[in-house]
C-alpha cells in the first residue's frame, strides 16, 4: 500500500520506508527501486528529492538521528525523576527497541555504522554528528546526576558517556550475532556499575 502524499510528505515517505528496510538489510543491499516501490513513488521522481544516492543516504541518517535524539530528549527530560532514573529509562528503551532483528527501523546506527563509514564521507559525517549528539545528551544527564547525587563516576562525564555509548553499540552488534539479549543485559549491568546506580 503506498504511503505517500505530496511534496515534502513524499520525501518523508521515502526516508521512512528506507529506514525500515535498511534497518533489516543494510544500505548496500537495498536498491533505490525497492524503496520507491515500497513507498509508492514513481522511479523517475527520486532525483527530484535527492541529488544522488549519497545525498539520499546522508538525508536518511540525518532524519534517523533527528527522530532518535527527539525521543531521547523526551526520555531524559522526564519531570520528577532523578538523572539516574532517566538514564536507566533510556537504556531500558534501548534494550527494547535497538536490539536483535525486530528493531522497526530504530537501530540504524547499529546496522549501518561500519558499513557507511567506508562508503561515503558525507554519510560518515552524518553518522558522526548523530552519534555525537547522543553522547552529548548522555554527558549532560550524567553531569545532572552528579549534581543531584543520583550518579557517581570515576572519570569525567564526557569520557563516561562516550564509553557507555560505545559499549552499548558493541553490545547491540553482539546481540545480533548471537541472537540473544545477554550482551545487552551485560551492558546494563556494567552501566549500573560505572554510574553507581
Amino acid at each position: 500500500m503506498p504511503v505517500t502524499t505530496r511534496g515534502t510528505d513524499t520525501r518523508r515517505a521515502i526516508l521512512d520506508v528506507a529506514q525500515r528496510i535498511m534497518a533489516h538489510k543494510g544500505y548496500s543491499a537495498v536498491g533505490i527501486n525497492e524503496v520507491l516501490v515500497e513507498a509508492g513513488v514513481p522511479k523517475g521522481s527520486f532525483y527530484h528529492y535527492f541529488a544522488s544516492k549519497d545525498a539520499f543516504g546522508e538525508a536518511l541518517l540525518k532524519s534517523y538521528f533527528d527522530g532518535y535524539v527527539a525521543d531521547m530528549d523526551r526520555t531524559l527530560a522526564q519531570q520528577g525523576k532523578s538523572a539516574a532514573e532517566r538514564l536507566t529509562d533510556y537504556w531500558q528503551q534501548w534494550r527494547e527497541t535497538q536490539s536483535l532483528d525486530d528493531c522497526q527501523g530504530k537501530c540504524l546506527a547499529v546496522k549501518l555504522g561500519a558499513e557507511v563509514a567506508d562508503l561515503s564521507e558525507s554519510m560518515r559525517l552524518a553518522m558522526k554528528d548523530g552519534t555525537g549528539a547522543i553522547v552529548d545528551r548522555l554527558e549532560r544527564t550524567i553531569a545532572e546526576g552528579l549534581a543531584d547525587g543520583s550518579v557517581a563516576v570515576e572519570g569525567d562525564p564526557r569520557g563516561t558517556a562516550q564509553a557507555l555509548y560505545d559499549m552499548w553499540l558493541g553490545a547491540s552488534v553482539m546481540a545480533k550475532i548471537h541472537r540473544d539479549l545477554a550482551p545487552i543485559d551485560t551492558a546494563m549491568t556494567v552501566t549500573r556499575q560505572l554510574l553507581h546506580i
